[in-house]
């Protein structure tokens, strides 16, 4: 079993993957995408999006990272992963799965999933401009408007040299809807031999026994049902149920309370307090305390606000048990 804390851009940042890596339970997990477009990006562009670099490639409780470059120029994206591997990434993920308008209108991620030899060709050239001891690995969704050409996109990048793949069930038109196509999973995992994770809508351990049924596979992505979960992926690693008790929530303040200091490190006043309600507002799916806590500060809009607002709900604001830095 593998389980891997998913790319998702505006959301899961370094400071949201070091809280949420902290529970335990991942093997790794993927940074929001670095866009490559018409230039060499500096190593400040990487770092500033993983500060991770800077400390092994690894979160604050030593889960690994890999950095996630979206583009179409086969050159360019490997001149930048050659460059970005000075640094000695964990790995580096390329994304075929964003189906943005806008990131799609610039021809990236989902948007190449109807031209399979480009795909190869971005794979090849990553794959040979980064040294073998670093993994290339590629996230994919089923196809743009069908999944007419989802074996096609998988074999290619299996082609390209891709060491492991992520395959989101969905296509791009599906956007985050609630149906996903876990059948086509296992169909793709029936023509390739790569090792394939599973990924789209896992939001709790029942679902996790679904999602490995349906595809034969036994590594899982989670995506926004961790986050909504913040110990899913431990719950999934314990064989335990999806019953959350006194001290699941009792942990979970701390680990709100050590990602408010954090997000305040990192952003204004003004910006920090959209941060918190973002991350309460999906929790709340699985926890009506995180609930509670949102209707409590939605409408602060400074930091200060926000923290009363808290700490009227009882919770405790310091620093006395942190996350390692």
């Amino acid at each position: 079993m593998k389980l891997v804390l998913a790319p998702m851009e505006g959301l899961a940042d370094d400071v949201l993957r070091a809280v949420l890596t902290s529970a335990g339970g991942y093997d790794w997990c993927v940074t929001e995408f670095v866009r490559v477009t018409t230039t060499l990006l500096p190593h400040s562009c990487f770092t500033r999006l993983s500060p991770e670099l800077k400390a092994g490639s690894c979160t604050a409780s030593g889960t690994p990272v890999r950095i996630q470059l979206l583009g179409s120029d086969p050159a360019l994206l490997a001149a930048n992963a050659a460059h970005l591997a000075l640094l000695g990434p964990y790995g580096i993920d390329l994304n075929f799965g964003c189906p943005t308008p806008l990131v799609n209108r610039n021809r990236g991620g989902a948007a190449l999933l109807d031209e399979p030899e480009l795909l190869q060709r971005i794979a090849s050239a990553v794959r040979a401009a980064v040294p073998s001891s670093i993994p290339v690995t590629a996230k994919m969704r089923l196809g743009i408007e069908d999944t007419g050409r989802a074996l096609d996109c998988a074999l290619a990048l299996e082609a390209g040299g891709v060491q492991e793949l992520v395959v989101h069930a969905r296509t791009k038109a599906d956007g985050y809807r609630p149906q996903v196509r876990w059948e086509w999973i296992a169909r793709i995992r029936e023509v390739v031999k790569l090792p394939l994770i599973a990924n789209g809508e896992v939001w709790n351990v029942a679902d996790y026994r679904r999602i490995c049924a349906a595809t034969g596979c036994s590594d899982v992505m989670l995506g926004r049902g961790a986050v909504a979960d913040p110990l899913l992926a431990r719950r999934i690693r314990d064989g335990r149920g999806d019953d959350a008790g006194a001290a699941d929530w009792l942990e979970l303040q701390g680990m709100i309370a050590e990602f408010w200091a954090r997000v305040q490190e990192k952003l204004s006043p003004q910006q920090s307090p959209g941060r918190l309600k973002q991350w309460l507002g999906m929790m709340q799916r699985s926890y009506p305390q995180a609930g509670d806590l949102f209707r409590a500060i939605r409408e602060a809009r400074r930091a200060p606000e926000v923290s009363a607002g808290l700490e009227g709900c009882g919770m405790r604001l310091h620093r006395s048990n942190a996350l390692p830095r």
